[in-house]
């Protein structure tokens, strides 16, 4: 069925022995993500956003992660089929209260002009909720959380897609005071007219043309378009997949805002990114007194 619904609509599968495995597979995979969930096998990871022009790390992007006690699934492993089971929104409607109060506790303790913020993905089956706006206001208001510091990123194909329908959810979720932020923008096939008339604040490049950008022309291109097009609208711009030097120097000279990768810190837990945020601290502190 599942390859079916894959090929497209009005099709048919027949059934062999590598489909009956693969069924297997995935059947057990989802039973296995269900008891994860009910045991609290899901951790939070974070990736800092960082400022091109100071150095200093304006916020972070919250990530699962699965946790069992073999080691760590990769998401690319798991995240596709809890969407398909809807075991996402539970999922994720836990991993936006856990790194919401995590930054409330980091913004006490590092002062921040304006204060660091927390980015947070809203997959298609939670947009797709008519209550997710309602429900994402109900969980900042109960933990006193500052909305203007939560920022949703939403695929472009997905913010991008039906003019009523998304530009009616965009509307709902801008008006709790969210800023809202366009995931992987360049791989969909954006309407330019459209992109100025919904409520976003950033746009994310694509790590694809960001890890191209220093050997591949075309790619840099790319990325000076969509930086240029991102500023004449009066949005900001993150690069994700930052993972060079080079990389950071070609993004400072195309006024790119912000840079999110490797070259920073790979995704980690709490713990290391309060060890970041101290060391963050302490450059900029000895920065500013030379």
């Amino acid at each position: 069925m599942y390859r079916a619904k894959r090929g497209g609509k009005a099709r048919c599968e027949v059934s062999d022995p590598a489909m009956h495995a693969n069924a297997v597979k995935r059947l057990k995979l989802e039973t296995d993500l269900r008891k994860a969930f009910d045991q609290g096998e899901f951790r939070v990871f974070y990736q800092p956003i960082v400022s091109l022009k100071t150095g200093k790390i304006t916020g972070f992007e919250a990530l699962t992660r699965w946790q069992r006690p073999e080691g760590v699934v990769p998401p690319g492993e798991f995240i596709t089929v809890a969407e398909e089971i809807g075991l996402i929104i539970p999922m994720n409607r836990q991993l936006r209260l856990e790194a919401c109060q995590r930054l409330q506790a980091w913004q006490a303790e590092f002062a921040a002009n304006p204060p660091l913020s927390m980015s947070v993905n809203i997959t298609p089956k939670e947009f797709a909720q008519p209550d997710l706006a309602s429900e994402i206001g109900t969980a900042l208001k109960h933990i006193g959380f500052n909305p203007a510091c939560l920022q949703l990123e939403i695929i472009e194909t997905i913010a991008m897609g039906d003019t009523e329908k998304s530009g009616q959810v965009l509307a709902q979720l801008k008006a709790l005071g969210v800023r809202l932020s366009i995931d992987d923008f360049g791989t969909g096939y954006s309407s330019l007219s459209r992109l100025r008339k919904i409520p976003v604040d950033t746009l994310k490049i694509d790590r694809a043309f960001i890890m191209n950008m220093d050997t591949d022309s075309e790619s840099r291109e790319i990325v000076r378009i969509i930086i240029m097009l991102a500023h004449n609208l009066g949005l900001k711009v993150v690069a994700e997949g930052t993972e060079t030097e080079e990389h950071i120097k070609l993004l400072k000279a195309l006024d790119c805002e912000m840079a999110q990768g490797y070259s920073y810190s790979r995704p980690a837990d709490d713990k290391a990114m309060l060890k970041l945020l101290e060391s963050n601290r302490s450059a900029s502190a000895a920065s500013a007194g030379n």
